[in-house]
């Protein structure tokens, strides 16, 4: 069996009102006084200022940096501009947008970042993937987990729910995502871990199984669906690849990227794909379904805005995302005729 390196995060705290507890925790883990706070304008006012007002009342030399965009170019500038302070670690503010950019900018500078999620909408808060637009694939790649999470409930609270949403159908895709890394063992041969399989799926069912306190949108329903979405990125830095995270669903999201651009969250695509998938895979998709709308997420193409040929044309598509990787697509191969029929069968069309 070949190896693989298992990355994990060193320090995770989630909870009310806990933001201002990030610079004792980071003079706990000495991973040195200068940095820079990375986040969009909005979440600049909203946490934004006070992490570096925090920060530097309390030792630290923190300097805030505003991400332009979700692009291998702003990743460059960032890390230029890392090299140039000499900042230490990064910390990264906000949704995936600049948790992704902090990511791959510390990846590319070799130092550690901290994750500081305002909502929760993916699993990109915890694993070692991140994904920004100008490079040559449409999918995450590997970088580095975070070395910390702090991720303050109240504050995710106030970002609006379909961002929550998102993540809960990131998360139950995990169901099929997992199958998919299963049927790969048994025709490729590929490497398996049941333990990280079995945490993906815990994340998975601990949201089914929580949708009503989920869709009551209390402090302790955040509270759940970032620790699932914790738990999904630790599982995924335990098997050394998204593997347990991310299948057929993930694909047919990515290709919804290409075939139908901003219509619907990565999450909510997730989902939409995964009641498809796990029809494929013989799994019961309607109790996937009820789940789904249990929270309120979206479990029909239109619900995203997304026409019947788009979403034909998007499972046509999916298998050839990424040849390398075998999931059931490989194993039914779909045609025009097929994925409608498919998507129609399980509601998706409706």
């Amino acid at each position: 069996m070949p190896a693989h390196v298992m990355e994990l995060p060193r320090r995770v705290i989630v909870g009310s009102g806990i933001l201002p507890e990030i610079a004792e925790m980071l003079q706990q883990l000495e991973l040195g006084k200068e940095t820079i706070v990375l986040s969009g304008p909005n979440v600049k006012a909203v946490a934004g200022t006070r992490i570096v007002e925090n920060l530097n009342a309390d030792g630290f030399s923190a300097k805030w940096e505003q991400v332009e965009s979700s692009t291998f170019q702003e990743v460059e500038r960032i890390s230029k501009l890392v090299r140039k302070s000499g900042a230490t670690f990064l910390i990264g503010v906000g949704g995936g947008k600049s948790i992704d950019v902090a990511k791959l900018s510390s990846y590319e500078c070799k130092i550690p970042f901290v994750s500081v999620p305002t909502s929760a909408s993916h699993d990109g808060i915890s694993s070692p993937f991140a994904s920004v637009k100008g490079l040559s694939r449409p999918y995450s790649v590997v970088a580095k987990p975070p070395v910390a999470i702090v991720a303050d409930t109240d504050l995710i609270l106030r970002a609006p729910y379909n961002l929550l949403i998102s993540g809960c159908g990131d998360l139950i895709s995990k169901k099929s995502a997992v199958k998919d890394w299963a049927l790969s063992n048994s025709r490729t041969g590929e490497y398996y871990g049941n333990y990280s399989a079995s945490i993906a799926l815990l994340s998975a069912n601990l949201i089914m199984d929580n949708a009503a306190l989920i869709a009551s949108k209390v402090s302790e329903s955040v509270r759940v669906v970032v620790e699932a979405l914790i738990s999904s990125g630790v599982a995924a830095g335990i098997a050394g690849s998204s593997r347990p995270c991310s299948g057929s669903e993930h694909l047919f999201s990515h290709a919804m990227d290409i075939v139908a651009p901003g219509k619907g969250l990565h999450g909510e695509k997730c989902g939409i794909g995964t009641i498809m998938m796990a029809k494929l895979h013989g799994l019961d998709f309607r109790e996937i379904t009820a789940a789904l709308e249990r929270i309120g997420a979206p479990v029909r193409a239109s619900q995203i805005g997304a026409t019947p040929s788009e979403v034909v044309k998007a499972l046509v598509l999916a298998r050839s995302i990424r040849k390398e990787r075998f999931t059931i697509l490989d194993e039914v191969e779909l045609t025009e005729k097929s994925a409608k029929e498919l998507a129609t069968a399980t509601g998706v069309l409706g």
